[in-house]
């Protein structure tokens, strides 16, 4: 019985025991918890915190929390759980308007336990990374890429031995001057210096990142990196690098064989390297586990191939994305590519591929991407296409595939992008191309505005299955109609519809979609615009080259409008500067009137203003000063007076001024001395006077076309026009400028060389922002030039009142296209080596006093379609070969008494007959000329020598007059006594008849 007692009360003991141990326990868990939760921060550490934030600019506030007592729940800062002690700060920028700037604080080195610090994505200016963060002993992860930071990267970071994440990818000018300080990073698995200027360690960069053995991911584009290492390292200790992106640098080299010796190897980028062929005899298969390859906008060329085949040789190849786009690579696409299985992403864009559309892809089941854009494939799209049916993205624009589109695109479920623009594509598109196409996000289709045999057909109840967010469609029949179709397409953002012959008024739900980008140019749209063109969201809207009228809307919150050739009417809105968006305006070539309104100066963000080819009257506005931006005026055709206003002068942004056309007057130049960066000025047929400044070769060095016909200019052409290398449009006809034609005019580059004068007026859609145009004097008639004005090349002095010679150095410019010269006082002969102009195809030297025969070396130029050299002194025979043999016209050498030959009536034979009767005629001619000379020579000389002698000598004088006076006494009795018997003989006669 006791011992039972014992047993019981030992059992309760025991029990009870374990019952406060468990309560112990939990209380200890719970205070651990309590303890944990209710730990303030470190005093030190949020005074640290507190004296960074002071040195901070917050204009979003951002860190508003960062007040009380307990740091650890401000926002971007977390403490640990057990110490309190801040271990995080993170204030990574979510955006544009929630940067941070200012100063970095040394303060942040209280915080003795930081290990993770993200600045990335604010703004501080430029200012330098301070060298402190080198001495955060406990840092693991650093991140300041995009902060703009700049300066010199301080070697102290080299101090962070458990640094694992380094990523200093700069949006500011960062440079460094070696990179020894790699080697104390020994953690390192991310490093990441993108954009940092590693110029002056291109030579040691490898052995720097060969130090760490622990790297994952090695991304050095963008740092002007020139030297690629070639050697195949036998101590490479990149044995665990996955990523390797060493894009946009200037390597200029071949394919290093030791990238082919990392087996571990997942994503290599070489984008836009300077690669080039040809590819290393390496064993392609140790790339067994690489996914992406990324060798796109390099000078791989025709080894491309060779590449694609030897990567294919891997029966298990894990490759997902191939990107070899803009290399030039030539031939057709190998049937090595059906092999890469797990091909998901395959990008061959501009390059030089032929034939037709390769069968291979059809065994790419696993095919995602395609992008064969920008080569020369041919015929039509195979019907099988329909079989990828995991296709997203689909791109075969700009090449020369032709046919009809396949109905069986139409079961591509997952397609979200088709792209088939500029293609020479035929038949219809119905419903059935789009039946399955439920996730189409995307659409653009384009055909040259020459083939236009493209049309659709969609019934007018038809509803989409998509819903799109883009439409592109140029050059087709879409409907005369509106299509309805569009209402249903909420999501609807970009759309444009060009010259698709739609004939129809614009319907008023369109302008309930917000849009931000509309291009309906190019069709028949009639009607009128709403009061109000406002898109929240807004980017464009053109709806130029339609049939649209009434006055312009008086609200327009748009940032790009062009509603030029339409029939808009009336005066343009005296309020259109409260449309504060607008950036770029064109109302050109329509029927407005009145004067350009003051409120334009309103318009800060204004930087294109085309209102050419209206009515509009009065003075060019004096209040555009503000105007920061502006960079292209044209108030050309219009009937503008007065003279340029002064705040042009302090327009050195300007790059395009045209005013041709209109009734200005005045000296023009003295406003435009400061518009250094001008490429196109145009000031003609105006009633600009002054002479032509020397300074214009001076300080408009970017000057391409210089229009200045039609005025009453004076004085001489400058020389320092030929120090404009880009000028390649020179038309300086019809003024008074006199003087002779520069002989450095024949070292004008831009019309000695091919040049491709490339200034790029459109915006990444391609959309143009200006479309320059200029009116020029060709083959004899007035001719406007718009798309093709840069490859126009022009030399126009006639009209003037030139004298001198041809200079012979004009037959330099080998690539200029029109030489008119004609209506001056030209003397000389034309040059002989004309024929090296090869470009020349219309030559007038009309109207001038050029003699000599016509150079049998004009006949070479090929390309000379217009010749006019009447009413000159030329000679000799018409040449017969090449293009002479199609000018059959007489006028064009009419006036030239010496030309003989066809397509004139002299005959050269007859015209040599008459040359030796004229010679002999000329002879006689001459002869009588030395008579007639040599009498009026003799009579002064006789008269003088016997008149001069009696004035002289007074005895002579007194002996002369007597011997004139014996001489007539002796004559009178002569006479007398010779009358008197012959009229005594007379009398006889009488008597005795």
């Amino acid at each position: 019985m006791a011992s039972w007692k014992t047993t019981l009360l030992l059992l309760t003991l025991f029990l009870l025991s374990l019952f406060l141990e468990l309560l112990l326990a939990q209380a200890t868990i719970i205070n651990s918890i309590d303890g944990g939760m209710n730990k303030g921060c470190i005093e030190v550490e949020r005074k640290a915190l507190l004296e960074f934030k002071h040195g901070l600019k917050d204009p979003s506030g951002r860190l508003s929390s960062w007040v009380g007592a307990d740091c650890c729940k401000w926002k971007g800062v977390d403490c640990n759980n057990q110490t309190g002690h801040v271990v995080k700060v993170d204030l990574k920028s979510g955006g544009a308007f929630s940067r941070l700037g200012g100063e970095i604080s040394d303060s942040l080195l209280d915080l003795k336990h930081l290990n993770y610090l993200d600045l990335s994505f604010n703004d501080f200016q430029g200012i330098p990374i301070p060298n402190f963060l080198g001495s955060f002993e406990r840092l693991r992860y650093l991140n300041l890429s995009r902060a703009q930071l700049g300066g010199m990267i301080p070697p102290h970071l080299g101090n962070l031995s458990q640094l694992r994440y380094l990523d200093l990818n700069g949006g500011y000018p960062m440079r460094v001057s070696n990179l020894n300080w790699l080697s104390g990073l020994s953690s390192l698995k991310y490093l990441d210096l993108g954009h940092v200027n590693l110029s002056k360690a291109t030579t040691n960069w490898m052995q720097a990142v060969n130090m760490l053995p622990f790297l994952l991911e090695l991304h050095l584009s963008h740092c002007e990196l020139s030297h690629f290492p070639q050697y195949s390292n036998p101590f490479l200790n990149l044995t665990s690098v996955s990523v390797i992106d060493l894009s946009h640098n200037n390597f200029n080299t071949t394919l290093p064989g030791w990238l082919f010796d990392i087996s571990t190897l997942m994503d290599l980028y070489l984008t836009d390297a300077t690669i080039k062929g040809p590819i290393p005899h390496v064993n392609l298969l140790s790339l067994h586990n690489l996914v992406t390859l990324d060798l796109s906008d390099n000078n791989i060329g025709s080894e491309g191939i060779e590449l694609v085949n030897g990567l294919s040789a891997c029966a298990n190849s894990s490759l997902e994305e191939l990107n070899l786009g803009g290399n030039q690579v030539s031939g057709q696409l190998p049937d090595s590519l059906g092999l890469f299985k797990n091909l998901k992403s395959l990008y061959l864009w501009y390059n030089n591929f032929v034939g037709p559309f390769p069968n291979s892809i059809q065994h790419l089941t696993n095919l995602e991407s395609l992008d064969l854009s920008e080569n020369s494939i041919s015929g039509p799209i195979p019907t099988w296409i329909g079989n990828l049916l995991r296709m997203k993205t689909l791109d075969l624009s700009f090449n020369l595939m032709n046919g009809t589109i396949p109905k069986s695109i139409g079961q591509l479920r997952e397609l979200t992008v088709l792209n088939l623009g500029w293609n020479a594509w035929e038949g219809v598109i119905s419903e059935i191309h789009f039946s399955n196409l439920t996730k189409l996000t995307a659409f653009s289709l384009l055909v040259s505005p020459k083939d236009q045999s493209l049309r659709f057909h969609l019934r007018l109840e038809w509803i989409p299955p998509f819903s799109l967010e883009y439409i592109e469609v140029c050059n087709c029949n879409v409907s005369l109609k509106f299509p309805n179709w569009l209402r249903t397409q909420k999501r609807l953002r970009d759309m444009i519809l060009k010259n698709v012959g739609i004939s129809d008024a614009i319907p008023e739900w369109l302008w309930k979609l917000d849009f931000e980008w509309l291009d309906l140019s190019r069709n028949q749209l009639y009607g009128t615009l709403p009061n109000s063109l406002s898109f929240s969201q807004y980017e464009l809207v053109d709806l130029s080259f339609n049939r649209l009228g009434a006055p312009l809307p008086l609200r327009l919150n748009v940032g790009f409008l062009y509603l030029g050739n339409n029939s808009f009417s009336g005066p343009i809105p005296l309020n259109i500067g409260e449309s504060s968006s607008l950036e770029v305006l064109d109302v050109s070539s329509n029927l407005l009137n009145g004067s350009i309104p003051s409120s334009i100066s309103k318009l800060k963000d204004l930087e294109v203003i085309d209102l050419s080819n209206n009515h509009l009257s009065g003075k060019i506005p004096k209040n555009w000063n503000d105007l920061h931006r502006l960079w292209t005026i044209d108030l050309s055709k219009n009937k503008l007076s007065s003279g340029i206003p002064s705040w042009m002068s302090s327009k050195s942004s300007l790059t395009d001024l045209i005013l041709g056309d209109n009734n200005l007057s005045g000296e023009p130049f003295p406003s435009l001395r400061n518009c250094t960066w001008l490429y196109a000025l145009d000031l003609g047929n105006n009633r600009f006077s002054g002479e032509i400044p020397k300074w214009i070769g001076e300080r408009m060095p970017s000057l391409e076309q210089l229009r200045l016909r039609g005025n009453m200019l004076t004085g001489d052409i400058p020389e320092q026009l030929c120090w404009l290398s880009d000028l390649h449009i020179l038309d300086l006809a019809v003024n008074n400028l006199s003087g002779s034609i520069p002989q450095c005019l024949g070292n004008l580059t831009a019309l000695s060389f091919v040049t491709l004068l490339d200034r790029n007026f459109d915006d990444p859609s391609g959309h143009d922002f200006y479309s320059e145009r200029m009116e020029l004097v060709v083959k004899g008639q007035n001719m406007e030039f718009d798309s093709i004005l840069p490859i126009v090349n022009l030399i126009d002095l006639s009209s003037n009142n030139i004298w001198g010679e041809i200079p012979k150095e004009i037959t330099n410019l080998s690539t200029l296209g029109t030489l008119n010269l004609s209506r001056n006082q030209l003397t000389g002969k034309i040059p002989e080596k004309i024929g090296a102009m090869q470009g020349l195809e219309t030559l007038d030297l009309s109207c001038n006093c050029l003699s000599g025969p016509i150079p049998p070396s004009m006949s070479s130029i090929t390309s000379l379609n217009h010749l006019n050299l009447s009413h000159n002194r030329l000679s000799g025979p018409i040449p017969t070969t090449n293009q002479f043999s199609t000018f059959n016209d007489p006028s064009i050498y009419e006036a030239n008494l010496g030309l003989c030959g066809p397509p004139l009536s002299t005959n050269c034979s007859t015209l040599n007959d008459q040359d030796h009767k004229d010679e002999e005629e000329d002879e006689d001619e001459w002869d009588m000329s030395w008579f007639f000379i040599s009498m009026g020579l003799g009579f002064p000389v006789g008269f003088w020598a016997v008149c001069g002698s009696l004035v002289l000598k007074k005895s002579w004088r007194q002996a002369y007059f007597r011997f004139i006076d014996e001489t007539r006494d002796r004559l009178y009795v002569f006479t007398a006594v010779n009358v008197a018997r012959l009229k005594r003989k007379m009398e006889a006669n009488g008597v005795h008849g």
